[in-house]
Parts: structure tokens; sequence; C-alpha cells
């Protein structure tokens, strides 16, 4: 039995079937839904990194395979994270937003949105390949290329703002001596090239240092002024090898060598800041033609420093003038800055010696025990004491020196003319700890940790022991002290109390068995007594150079004695020390020859 379908239903079963099989075939065709799909798989696949499947979706995939891959290559990316946004079709064309974020090397980011340019054919949407679809500003005969701006480096700079020391190049002189036939004559050459920077530098001292270091040794270090004055006289010299480095470069040789070789130290690592970066297009010639985005570079802020020029070079030429060690320290009393630190050649051989130096002080020590004695109640300045020329303490005989007395006087008296015995007696009535607090609120005995610069201010340990105490109180015994630790001494006296040491602007100095600050009384009575060493005592050679106070030392040790003079004038205080200088008129000498080099105001 057969069924007959009416012809106008038949018709219309016919039109509907129709369109639903183009419905059918529609929705199997890519891209049915618009070109955000294709946009989606494009940008994903870019962001994987799987630059061929991301061309194969383009209208160009070689053309665009080379774009994408030279993107990632010049940005020398680490990641991509791509998503796309709204899309707005006209006919067979379309724009769809996207938004890249790369992450390129040293933690930068880069992050732009641009539009895809797609287009369709035979139903099938696709990347319409311009090299826009990587960056908005990016034409197609151009490629990308990250620049990275290295940041200037620090400078140094001392108080006033000029530089002490600055980024160079240096050209470092080695020499081994295994690997020239005559050593001898090499090392005369190097003598005659390099002791114009260096007049320490003889061919004896090359020789030997070079044998002795049994590899290579560094002869010299050469800014690039100085190695172009003797590159010539280099070349060809057997055993001998120069390399060229970045460094911290001295403006000034003669500056604070030994200071600043410790502050180069301490800032070399932190003088780089950060570097900038960048992302340009360049020409098919790789010629620039854009700047896509920049980030500038941060230069690290120069590291100023607490010393003073015109004191740093007043210092050094007094100390220069002597053949022993020696040694000054200056500080500004106010403030803790250190305005020089000062030592002669022959200081030098032994190292940062006027900051950590360890030396018995002699009678500048008196100014303590006069402290500990007024701190206590024992003795004010007016307390007569008697001044015979040698007093016996338990088993101990104390002399003056060349045995002079002047009877019974008042302690400020007893310190002007460095009375040893009347010290010695006020010391052994001391309490044991006396010296000690005494001189720990004096700025001695404390440890300061202060960047740039090793330190040691002194050590006076508690003295229960009679002959100890007695000793300690006229510099002598178990007391040492550098001369920083006097410069603080005397710095505190002009303050009131103790300031706190510094080098490098803005570093904090830690400081370790700080104690409270001595009584008014105390300190007024340790200036008048100072004040008379000057005006009428053993330090009266400085007395023209304005309202200075003082004490003057002399330090017995084997083979001799050490010569010492600290004081301040206004908001400066010093300490200079030479050792085995005899008679402390010469460190008067030397410290009046700095005072009397400072400019007018100082």
């Amino acid at each position: 039995m057969s069924t007959r379908i009416d012809p106008l239903r038949k018709s219309l079963l016919v039109t509907l079937t129709g369109a639903l099989l183009a419905l059918s075939a529609a929705g199997c065709a890519h891209g049915s839904q618009g070109p955000v799909p294709a946009a989606d798989a494009f940008v994903e696949a870019f962001a994987d990194h799987d630059l061929t499947a991301a061309a194969e979706l383009t209208n160009q995939p070689e053309k665009a395979g080379a774009a994408l891959r030279s993107a990632w290559d010049r940005l020398q990316a680490e990641k991509l994270t791509a998503r796309i946004g709204s899309s707005r079709v006209t006919g067979d064309t379309a724009t769809v937003d996207y938004t890249y974020e790369w992450r390129l090397p040293k933690d930068r980011t880069w992050r732009y949105t641009g539009q895809l340019q797609m287009g369709r054919s035979g139903g099938r949407w696709m990347v319409r390949w311009t090299s826009s679809n990587i960056h908005p500003n990016l034409g197609d005969t151009q490629t990308l290329s990250l620049r990275s701006n290295p940041a200037p480096r620090a400078r140094v700079n001392e108080q006033a703002g000029s530089d002490v020391l600055v980024p160079g190049k240096v050209s470092r002189v080695a020499f081994t001596a295994a690997n020239a036939a005559d050593p001898g004559s090499v090392a005369t050459a190097l003598a005659a090239a390099l002791s114009r920077f260096d007049p320490q530098l003889t061919a004896e001292s090359i020789l030997k240092a070079a044998t002795s270091a049994g590899g290579s040794y560094t002869v010299a270090l050469l800014s690039e002024n100085e190695f172009d004055q003797v590159s010539i006289d280099l070349i060809g010299l057997p055993g001998v090898v120069v390399t060229a480095e970045w460094d911290l470069v001295p403006t000034d040789r003669a500056f604070a060598p030994d200071l600043l070789a410790q502050v180069r130290k301490t800032v070399i690592a932190e003088v780089d800041g950060k570097a900038g970066w960048s992302v340009v297009t360049m020409n098919a010639n790789g010629a620039d033609t854009d700047v896509l985005t920049e980030v500038p570079s941060q230069p690290a802020p120069s590291f100023s420093l607490s010393v003073d020029r015109n004191v740093q070079n007043a210092a050094q030429r007094a100390v220069d003038l002597r053949e022993e060690q020696t040694m000054m320290v200056v500080l500004r009393p106010s403030t803790g800055a250190i305005l020089a630190i000062a030592q002669n050649k022959a200081a030098d051989r032994d190292g940062p010696v006027a900051t950590i130096g360890q030396y018995p002080p002699g009678s500048v020590f008196k100014t303590v025990t006069a402290a500990a004695a007024m701190s206590t109640g024992l003795a004010t300045p007016d307390t007569v004491l008697p001044c015979p020329s040698r007093i016996i303490i338990g088993d101990r005989t104390i002399p003056n020196y060349n045995l002079f007395t002047v009877g019974d006087v008042p302690m400020i008296t007893a310190y002007e003319r460095s009375c040893n015995t009347s010290f010695a007696n006020v010391a052994s009535r001391l309490p044991g700890d006396a010296l000690h607090l005494a001189a720990a609120k004096l700025g001695v005995g404390p440890g300061y940790t202060v960047a740039g610069l090793p330190t040691f201010s002194g050590s006076v340990p508690p003295a229960d022991q009679l002959i100890q105490r007695t000793e300690d109180g006229i510099g002598q015994g178990k007391v040492v002290v550098s001369p920083l630790g006097m410069a603080l001494m005397a710095a505190t006296i002009a303050r009131g109390s103790v300031p706190v040491p510094y080098l490098i602007a803005g570093r904090t100095t830690a400081v370790d068995g700080a104690e409270p600050a001595l009584a008014p009384q105390v300190i007024n009575g340790l200036r008048a007594m100072m004040r008379r060493v000057v005006t009428g005592g053993t330090a009266e050679r400085i007395a023209d150079q304005g309202e200075v106070y003082g004490k003057t030392g002399e330090a017995e040790v084997d083979g001799g004695s050490h010569s010492w003079f600290v004081g301040y004038r206004g908001d400066i205080a010093f300490a200079t020390l030479l050792v085995k200088g005899g008679s402390s008129d010469n460190a008067v000498a030397v410290s009046r020859d700095m005072v009397a080099a400072l400019p007018p105001g100082y």
C-alpha cells in the first residue's frame, strides 16, 4: 500500500530540508560564529609559543611565522599572556581587540592593546596577516628589538660635593717574574715607567714583590690618562700583562688614599643603579624607527662622604712632613662627621692605623682620670694635689718627666703641667671601674660600626688591682687607644656628649657599650683644664691659632715614646699621633700645621 503526498506539502518539505542542510553545513564550517573563535585560537597559539600553529591560522603562514618568531626572539621573551576582547564585523572583514602582556628578562613587563585584522573566505574566518597583529605600530617591514639602557654609575664625593671616586676604566699592570728571562731588567723598566705615579715603585720593590708572589703580581692600577702616558713603555715587556677593568677611580691619587680604599670596598657593589630598558622598531636596514615603550634608568645616588677636602688636605700635608709614622683624625663635634683621616706613607704600610691602631695614650689619658675624679667627687679642678718629683704607690715608683716638681697645686695646674705624680695619686684612690666608665662617657671604649671604616676606639679595662689602676691613670698600664678614640674624646668635651661618628652620609653607625653623658660641671672642668694647657702649659706652641683647647701626651714604649696631642677649636676636634715621635711638642707642631693651613672660617 502506498502513501500519496500532496504536491504542495512535498514542495514545502523539500524547502525545509534544504534549509536544515544548509544550516547544518554552515554550523560545521569553521568560523560560523564570527571571527572571535579564529582570533582566540591565534592568540592562544602565539602565547603558547606554538608559532607554526599560529601562522597556519593566518592567510600568509610563511610571512606570519617569520614575524611571530622574530618578535619572541628579539624581545628575548620569557612569557606572553594574550587575550581577545570585543569584535566588529563589516561583511567579510572584521577587527578583534587583543591585549598582550610580555614578560621580558629581569622581571620587565610590557603590556599593550591592539586589533587583529580578520577576513572571511569561503565561509571561513582567519587572521588577515599584517605586522600590526603583533603590535599596532609595527610596520610590515619592521622588527622589534629589546634594548637595555644602563644606568650611570654612582660617584663618591666629599662634603662640599666634589668627586673623589668616579666610575672609570683602569688598566691593571701585572707582572709574572717566572715568565721573564731577566726579571730584574723588566722590574727596572716597570719602575722607570710607573714611578711617576707612585714613587715607592722601585725596581727592587717590584722585583721582590713579584718574586715572592709566586705568580701574577699587580704592580699598579692606572687610570685611562695614566695608562695613555706609559702604554708604549709597557708593550712587549716579558711577563707583563695589562688588562682593562671597570672600577671606581680616585680623582686625585694623593687625596686620602688609604681612606678611599676603604670606602671603595664598601660601596663598589652598590654603584650600578637600575638599568632602564626600551622596545624599539627597526627597519630592514637595522636603523631605529620608533620607540614603542621605554622605562628610564634609575641611577644609584652618589655617595657623600663626611670628609672635608680642605681639612683632609691640611691634615695630609701636616703628617707628610714627618718621617715617623704619623697620623691624624679630625671630627666635627656637633655632628660626628669624620672630616679627615690622614696618614703618612710610613703609617700606611701598617694599614688603617689611625682608626684601628692600639697605642698607649700616655698623658692625654689624664683627661679621663680627671673626669673620673670629678665624677666620683674625689677632686675638682681647684682641689689641691701634691706634685712631687716622684711618688711610690705599692711597689711602683712613678716619676715626673725629668723629675720636675711644682709642689702642692690645684688639679688644673697639675693637668696643665702634666704632672704624673698627681694623677697617679688620684688614680690610686679611684674605684676599680671609675676609669673604665669615665672613658666610655668620653667615647673611648665603646664599639663603633662605621660604614666604610674599620674602627677601634680604645680599651680601658676595669682595674681593681692598685698598681694597674695607678699606671692606667697616667695612660700606661693596660690602656690602649686609637687616634680615632682620642679624637672622639676631644669632640665629646667640645660638644658635651659623645658624638656618633660617621663617614658615609645616610649610613647609621651602630654603637655598642655607650654610657650616659658626663655631668655638665665635669665637662666644664675639662674644658677649663684643656684651655690652660694651651695658654700656659705644654701646648703653648699652638696658642697663636685661636681658642684652642688641648692636652699633650708622651707614652713610653720599648725603644722610645709616642708623641700625642688631642684638642679642639670651635667645631673641629682632632687627635695627632707620632709613633715613637718623642716629645709631645712634635705632635703639637703637626697639629698646629694642620690648623694653620685651614681656610678662614674653619
